[in-house]
């Protein structure tokens, strides 16, 4: 759910009504004046064109000719999401989440198991969302724990990627069902949480259960479970059917469900819509961000209402992260 947002400001998460900016001991405040605008959806959708220039009428045919016609042809064949989505789905024989299933199992995971882990070979955007992501799962870790001990707490990571949170959560004695859409996110999973969790332990300290470890989509899983924390998922669906899955996720769970999305706010989806004029190879499925009032309206339907929110923002790391209980 990364974004280019060209804030130039450090991770900024609040739990209150008055945010408070905070300053990593890694990152300085920036105070300079200048301001640039370089949306980068490393998920997302191919070029907008359309956003941009609007419909074109027959005068502005006319006097481009026929050669250039044809040149615009070509480049809005490239260019639009619309068409370059439709293609990506007739491929794999399906819609979004197939076409988000063959994304992950391949150029997607590679992609994403480097900004996920901890090797050099990044480039600046890639760290930075590294930061925001790893920030999204150390408050997320924090919500958990600051109410009482993880021992035996049955926890559903839905949408695991390679095991981020998941891991940790074991680490603290929770009982972790973990799922991916993507079989290869959830065997790296799987090998790095027998990394972490068990090899050179002593011992003198208690073992760790290893999290189960599961592929499945989203409308798949089945169970009930203490807390259910879904990150970085909801911007593969539209509103219409993140509905849906937030019901589906929230009658997974008994006493917490964390939530985190990309926000829709003017200033958000402008950003956005300026990323999709960049198109590269890295981007192969749609992105979809929600208004906070939609996902509130849609856990309150479920009998369901928010206790925590913040926000998560690097310079091209942006994220919404609620945690919603019982009403």
């Amino acid at each position: 759910m990364a974004y280019s947002s060209s804030l130039f400001s450090p991770v900024n998460f609040t739990l209150n009504p008055n945010p408070q900016l905070h300053h990593p001991k890694c990152t300085k405040p920036n105070n300079r004046r200048s301001f640039s605008v370089c949306a980068i959806p490393p998920l997302s959708t191919a070029t907008d064109i359309s956003a941009v220039t609007g419909p074109l009428d027959g005068t502005t045919i006319a006097v481009l000719g026929g050669s250039s016609v044809a040149a615009l042809a070509a480049i809005l064949s490239l260019a639009d999401p619309e068409r370059r989505r439709q293609l990506q789905a007739e491929e794999v024989g399906g819609g979004d989440k197939e076409v988000v299933r063959e994304y992950f199992n391949n150029n997607g995971f590679q992609r994403w198991k480097k900004i996920y882990g901890d090797t050099d070979d990044v480039n600046k955007v890639q760290l930075d969302i590294r930061l925001g992501h790893s920030k999204t799962v150390e408050n997320v870790m924090k919500m958990l724990t600051e109410e009482g001990s993880l021992q035996g707490v049955t926890v559903c990571d839905a949408g695991c990627g390679t095991g981020c949170l998941s891991i940790p959560l074991a680490k603290e004695g929770a009982i972790v069902l973990a799922s991916d859409i993507s079989a290869s996110m959830v065997a790296e999973a799987q090998k790095q949480a027998q990394e972490e969790l068990f090899e050179g332990k002593d011992d003198q300290s208690p073992a760790p259960v290893m999290p189960k470890f599961e592929v499945k989509d989203l409308e798949s899983l089945d169970g009930k479970y203490d807390t259910v924390v879904c990150l970085d998922v909801m911007i593969h669906y539209p509103q219409s059917k993140a509905d849906g899955m937030i019901a589906h996720l929230a009658s997974l769970a008994e006493n917490r469900l964390i939530l985190s999305f990309a926000p829709k706010t003017f200033y958000y989806d402008l950003l956005k819509r300026i990323g999709e004029l960049f198109p590269g190879p890295s981007k192969a499925t749609r992105a979809y961000l929600h208004a906070e009032a939609d996902v509130e309206r849609a856990l309150q339907k479920a009998g369901w209402k928010i206790k925590k929110r913040g926000l998560i923002a690097t310079q091209f790391y942006f994220a919404k992260l609620i945690e919603a209980v019982p009403a």
